[in-house]
């Protein structure tokens, strides 16, 4: 069972059928102020996705974009920093494994982008939103962290001078 989250999207599989659906989204006031608060921004003024679904050999592939106006918090000054994304979305839904006991799954590369689906429903809104968190600066500064970061003592990598056995290192680099 598919729980509701704030953006909650979800779609049969029955309802995906044997050709391409296109699905367009858009996050309404609540959904976004949940999204604010799950995400931790300062704003969240659109989300909005184009998918297209399709049943592959493995389950249903969507793929397609999403658009998001927002607003994060700096790291040093706390000011919100306004960014706009336009990001690509690819997600392959499969079954959720039965397992009994405690199971070691291993990914390759191209599972990275997978969800699980019950086996009736997948919440594409869902996917979205994980898309959405993905893409965020997780360490997203304003034009005034540098002065204040630097009035704090914290060094920029152009002013930490490496020491000791690293020391000729970045030379040694440099050369090659």
């Amino acid at each position: 069972m598919v729980i509701s989250n704030e953006f909650s999207h979800v779609i049969k599989l029955s309802e995906v059928g044997n050709h391409s659906r296109n699905i367009q989204m858009s996050a309404d006031e609540d959904a976004r102020a949940g999204l604010i608060a799950r995400f931790d921004l300062a704003a969240l003024d659109s989300l909005k996705a184009e998918i297209s679904l399709a049943h592959d050999a493995e389950g249903v592939v969507a793929t397609g974009r999403f658009t998001a106006d927002l607003a994060q918090f700096c790291i040093a000054s706390h000011d919100p920093v306004p960014a706009r994304m336009d990001e690509a979305v690819h997600i392959r839904f499969v079954p959720e494994p039965i397992v009994n006991g405690e199971v070691e799954l291993e990914l390759a590369p191209e599972d990275c982008d997978t969800m699980f689906h019950d086996g009736q429903t997948i919440d594409l809104g869902e996917a979205v939103a994980q898309s959405l968190s993905l893409a965020l600066n997780p360490y997203q500064r304003s034009p005034e962290a540098e002065k204040m970061l630097k009035a704090a003592g914290v060094k920029s990598e152009e002013d930490v001078v490496p020491t000791g056995a690293l020391a000729g290192l970045k030379d040694l680099l440099a050369k090659k």
